[in-house]
């Protein structure tokens, strides 16, 4: 029963219209604590906080849970005072803002803290930490697992749900709670079984399409997250371009927006099977639209299994560049017209085919930069100056960077990491002659850590905005 329901945590309701202040978090929290059992409110209080902070430490997100259950057990008891939730719940954000709070630190703690009572409250509630830029829970063997869970069994499905949950934060709620409940399940299967070996190779294989998704939709709303639906639909619209250089711009952005909607749809959604339903709809459309188009396309989309198709899809390298004709490039009028957003995402997309080993985050730097430039420029006395000024600057220092950004990119997926790093250093070497030996080892990791993080189809958004 528990699965089909899922929790908020405490403080993480936003206010409705239908209800306003303290009535309508208690009445939720008290219908979710009755609904699921004081087990299942505390297992999924961990998940959905370890997903809210995850820089928290456990000791901090247990300490958490702790009052929550314990707020939740007092308060939402019958007979219970009525100003009880009310009291408890100010106690806590009193103590959230004492300068020893057990909870989670967070850096807008103290802008919150500022106001008084539900104002207070719904501020601490809103606050929630950056997703990790990559998953970074690795499972421990099965031996060692079953050591762990033999040891004590409560405190490692906590520490497990914890780790999990906070390394993949972005992953939608119904997905994150059916993964772990399976690999709990799992664990406490095989480590009594008389032949544990075989018992976790067959759970893991029945696992793996949970597993990707849960892998996939944590990437997916990772960028959702940290794009918005237009950003995130142009990223999508250009990592197909990289792909499949040869499809056209008509085939491939209805395919970006139908995959920027089923983001907006199913990445906060409470319904169950929203994500895997809305991501198997959207691969058999990309496999329908491009697997006659690519082999490469035409191989991921062989099996019957399409999370695995998804996976295959998401994962594949850029295609090498071929024969194009020569960029489009709008014009003045067309990029202060009505439709110079479409114009300016068909120039970036007529870039990004042409440059298949450019980074995502440099081509998420360009399309911000492209709206700030509209915004200036066509805005300005004289549209047509500022722009035919911008242009030449575009041509004189932009294009050079995205050469040189395709080209490390494209040595990093053609050469082994080694050569790799050989050629960039006598790269380097010849193109600033008088540095120092410190200044180019310098120079060479900042270049090798760019490209070992940024060049890959899963890069973290927003750490590699930050190294472009």
């Amino acid at each position: 029963a528990a699965s089909s329901v899922v929790p908020c945590s405490l403080f993480a309701i936003p206010p409705s219209p239908a209800f306003s202040g303290k009535p309508y978090l208690q009445e939720k929290v008290c219908q979710e604590y009755r609904t699921l059992g004081k087990e299942n409110f505390r297992t999924l209080t961990i998940i959905a906080n370890s997903q809210k902070y995850s820089n928290g430490t456990f000791e901090e997100i247990s300490h958490l849970v702790r009052e929550m259950v314990s707020l939740a057990e007092t308060c939402c008891a019958d007979g219970a005072d009525p100003s009880c939730y009310d009291e408890r719940s100010t106690a806590l954000s009193v103590k959230s803002c004492r300068a020893d709070s057990p909870f989670p630190a967070h850096p807008g703690t103290a802008e919150c803290c500022a106001y008084k009572g539900l104002e207070r409250k719904l501020c601490l509630a809103a606050l929630r930490h950056p997703p990790q830029p990559l998953p970074r829970y690795l499972q421990p063997s099965d031996k060692e697992l079953c050591q762990a869970f033999q040891q004590d069994p409560r405190e490692f499905a906590d520490r497990f749900l914890y780790e999990y949950a906070s390394s993949y934060s972005q992953t939608p709620l119904p997905v994150l709670l059916a993964s772990t409940r399976t690999f709990l399940s799992m664990v406490s299967t095989c480590c009594i079984s008389s032949a544990p070996a075989s018992c976790f190779l067959k759970e893991k294989l029945e696992r793996k399409t949970l597993s990707l998704l849960t892998l996939t939709s944590n990437r997916i709303c990772s960028r959702f997250s940290a794009y918005g639906k237009d950003k995130f639909s142009f990223s999508y619209l250009t990592s197909l371009a990289q792909k499949v250089p040869t499809a056209s711009f008509e085939e491939l952005l209805p395919l970006a927006k139908d995959s920027a909607e089923l983001s907006s749809q199913c990445c906060d959604s409470v319904a169950e099977d929203c994500m895997q339903k809305k991501l198997l709809e959207h691969t058999a459309k990309v496999c329908t639209a491009l697997s006659a188009r690519d082999g490469r396309f035409a191989d991921c989309c062989k099996g019957k299994n399409l999370m695995e198709n998804h996976f295959c899809i998401l994962t594949m390298l850029p295609a090498p560049a071929p024969k194009l004709p020569e960029a489009y490039e709008p014009t003045n009028k067309e990029l202060c017209g009505k439709e110079g957003a479409v114009h300016t995402t068909r120039f970036l997309f007529e870039l990004a085919r042409g440059h298949p080993c450019l980074p995502e985050a440099v081509l998420a730097r360009l399309y911000d930069s492209s709206r700030k430039l509209r915004v200036k420029c066509c805005f300005n006395k004289d549209p047509s100056a500022c722009l035919d000024s911008k242009r030449k600057r575009i041509e004189a220092e932009l294009f050079p960077f995205l050469e040189k950004a395709n080209q490390l990119c494209g040595q990093y997926h053609k050469l082994p990491f080694l050569e790799f790093k050989k050629r960039l250093r006598e790269t380097l070497e010849q193109a600033e002659p008088e540095a120092s030996p410190a200044q180019l080892e310098q120079l060479l990791e900042q270049r090798v850590s760019f490209a070992s993080t940024c060049c890959l189809p899963d890069s973290p958004p927003l750490l590699c905005a930050s190294k472009v």
